[in-house]
């Protein structure tokens, strides 16, 4: 084994993973208080996200132009690619198996609900349908697809209802978006309970006030990463700063996209023209078992329930210093 040896190396993409792998374990472990499991789960669906926005992005992009040398562990991007395929879905699969299997009933066994919409009592979806009406639908932008209105852009990291149409007096489904606000919480809070509902059932639940006259066929939820790595050649550029600026406004309207988050229940019809439209592949298509996006999951840690959670850490002053107040310490 020598300096040049690729076998003396670990490539450094599939070590995040390994590390993120790490955090998911303390996630997973039945000795971390209850609230911390679910916030190592929202850190690794955070860095996850950076991830793909960011690495994966970067070796798609070396992949398809071929521009960029091995690293020294000798892996070509696109086998770098095929095992970061294999261990970021180990990660997604352990994810959704822990939240199903583990998480959402002992938070429920707490008094912690994170409820599905079609489990709600009439009585709920009332005060949810006043929600709705008061603070989701006046920021809601329904677009739908037809010949005079193409496929719209769908932002980075953003979460989307897809939604199948039947318009009236025909039988041809038509397609349209809409966007979950981010401005709003990731779960809805029921009345001062500790009873929640992911935002977009809820809008699920109200499609009809957003399209009056269609009927709605089925609608599901998406999730989309784009690519938000940033290469600026810092010694060619005369301002950074504007150099900067460029990049950022070029990559808001023309990243391209690395990832695709489905419900579990998408029609095969809906992920095709995602799919399509995106210019996603199949091995970047990942079908999820829980709500998209669990970094929202830092609502429900920030609950106000200290006894799920890690004591809180007191900073100590180190004695000598005490002692002599403002002085200053010879050590």
């Amino acid at each position: 084994m020598t300096a040049h040896d690729p076998s003396s190396y670990i490539n450094r993409e599939l070590s995040q993973l390994e590390f993120q792998s790490r955090v998911l374990a303390l996630a997973e472990s039945k000795t971390t208080p209850l609230l911390e499991r679910v916030k190592f789960v929202a850190i690794v669906s955070q860095n996850l996200d950076e991830f793909y926005q960011v690495r994966v992005a970067g070796l798609i992009e070396h992949h398809v132009t071929g521009v960029g040398r091995r690293p020294a562990d000798g892996m070509s991007p696109r086998e770098q690619l095929d095992a970061i395929h294999e261990a970021g879905k180990k990660l997604i699969d352990r994810t959704d198996r822990l939240m199903n299997d583990e998480l959402f009933p002992a938070l429920e066994n707490e008094g912690i609900h994170v409820t599905d919409y079609e489990e709600l009592s009439d009585d709920d979806r009332a005060y949810l349908s006043t929600t709705f009406d008061e603070e989701i639908y006046p920021v809601l932008t329904p677009l739908a697809v037809d010949p005079s209105h193409p496929f719209p852009y769908i932002s980075n990291l953003s979460l989307n209802l897809a939604v199948e149409l039947e318009r009236p007096g025909t039988s041809d489904t038509e397609f349209a978006r809409v966007k979950v606000p981010g401005i709003l919480a990731r779960f809805i809070r029921i009345r001062d309970e500790e009873r929640f509902v992911p935002l977009e059932q809820v809008i699920g639940a109200h499609l009809h006030r957003l399209f009056s006259g269609s009927k709605i066929v089925d609608h599901f939820f998406f999730r989309v990463t784009r690519n938000a790595d940033i290469a600026v050649e810092e010694e060619e550029a005369k301002d950074l700063l504007e150099a900067m600026e460029s990049v950022l406004r070029f990559r808001q309207r023309s990243a391209t996209a690395v990832r695709l988050e489905i419900d579990g229940r998408m029609s095969d019809s809906i992920l095709n023209l995602l799919a399509t439209e995106l210019g996603v592949s199949s091995a970047n298509v990942f079908r999820r078992t829980t709500p998209l996006d669990l970094s929202g999951l830092w609502d429900i840690y920030n609950l106000t329930r200290p006894e799920l959670k890690d004591d809180p850490w007191t900073p100590t002053t180190q004695p000598r210093i005490a002692e002599r107040g403002d002085r200053p310490i010879d050590f």
